[in-house]
């Protein structure tokens, strides 16, 4: 991983809540998925977000050695700590995106359908970056 994305993934390992950081290793090789935004507080949020759904789903960049309880809950914490980034600040259209994002890409693995998700992602960071679209807009529901 490299660029502004993976310094925003240290930021995020930086600020979990410390009962996490035991579980935090270095940033795994990028999953392929383009998630450079221009705005700082945004990428915070979307590296946040994005290590959030991949302890749910996937394999987390960094962070491992956790039961499946903990995945979860680690990636309940993770999502929290992007919304509330953006709700200090009062971003409430990125918040609005990303919760969608959360919701959506919940629906399509609970729908069996995970290859819908990169499309939701690719959506969002469209959305984020200004170039329009957005979650919603990505997949048929």
């Amino acid at each position: 991983m490299s660029g502004a994305p993976r310094q925003a993934l240290e930021e995020v390992v930086s600020a979990v809540d410390p009962r996490l950081r035991p579980y935090a290793r270095e940033p795994a090789t990028p999953d392929g998925l383009d998630l450079d935004v221009p705005d700082r507080g945004r990428a915070f949020t979307l590296a946040a977000v994005r290590e959030g759904y991949l302890l749910h789903y996937e394999q987390a960049h960094a962070f491992g050695d956790m039961d499946d309880d903990l995945h979860l809950l680690g990636g309940d914490a993770l999502y929290a700590l992007g919304l509330e980034r953006l709700a200090e600040v009062g971003d409430l259209e990125a918040i609005a995106e990303l919760a969608d994002l959360i919701s959506l890409c919940a629906w399509a693995h609970a729908e069996r359908r995970p290859e819908a998700a990169p499309e939701l992602w690719k959506a969002s960071v469209a959305a984020l970056s200004g170039r329009g679209g957005g979650a919603r807009t990505a997949i048929p529901l």
